[in-house]
């Protein structure tokens, strides 16, 4: 068995707790217009590597797990959409004792039963609440992300959930309100994180001969989002 990875970050320190290691797997079937790693989206690009390969790459970062109680993330793209991989990445991490997390949108090929069962925590990143807008930002319906979000329910994985502020898009009042509402419909969901839009990813659509879909929207002012978080998303630990 084989998957497809994009790249690993090492001494990552904001996908998780702790000290994590940032394994990126290739392929997204979502076209989100503030993606900012485009060069993910194709399924089949970038290395080929056995789960064993991966896993003995991790092994020289136990140490730091330890001490700071970290692990790895796998992210991407979309972890999902490889599920054998994922599963069985996932199961030999925690035949070693590291601890494992998923960084997704919720919008995979199924098996989550399987993927959960050895997964420690999931970053569910939510795009929008409302399906017409979350189509409109995504270019996929909603209700691709409902299966995934009852395995977790079911199996009873501890949730942090992200959502990226845009100026325009994911910014007003209302939004905040709809989206608090309904973070407090998910599952085990402990902590909530509201990232600011940034314009880190432009580059990238230019050398890959995209064009950039949100042109001329500025970086979501920080102290802006920082006051959306406190107002609507105190009751949780950032």
């Amino acid at each position: 068995m084989t998957g497809y990875l994009h790249s690993i970050e090492s001494m990552g320190t904001v996908d998780g707790p702790g000290i994590r290691t940032v394994v990126f797997l290739q392929g997204c079937a979502l076209r989100c217009r503030y993606c900012h790693n485009p060069d993910t989206w194709k399924t089949g690009g970038g290395q080929q590597i056995t789960p064993e390969a991966l896993v003995r790459k991790l092994r020289r970062y136990v140490p730091y797990y330890t001490r700071s109680g970290g692990g790895v993330t796998f992210s991407g793209g979309e972890p999902l959409l490889q599920p054998e991989f994922l599963s069985e990445c996932l199961r030999l991490c925690k035949a070693e004792g590291i601890h494992t997390c998923i960084d997704t949108a919720g919008v995979g090929l199924g098996d989550y039963d399987g993927i959960l069962q050895n997964t420690d925590l999931v970053l569910y990143d939510v795009k929008h609440e409302a399906p017409d807008a979350y189509r409109a930002l995504t270019g996929q319906p909603i209700d691709r992300t409902h299966a995934f979000v009852e395995a977790v329910r079911k199996a009873g994985t501890p949730m942090w959930v992200r959502h990226v502020v845009v100026p325009g898009v994911t910014d007003d009042e209302a939004h905040m309100q709809a989206l608090a509402g309904y973070i407090r419909t998910l599952p085990n969901a402990q902590r909530v994180e509201l990232l600011p839009y940034h314009l880190l990813g432009v580059n990238k659509y230019a050398a890959l001969g995209l064009p950039y879909p949100l042109e001329g929207v500025p970086a979501m002012d920080r102290a802006r989002c920082e006051q959306y978080q406190d107002t609507y998303f105190g009751g949780w630990s950032k």
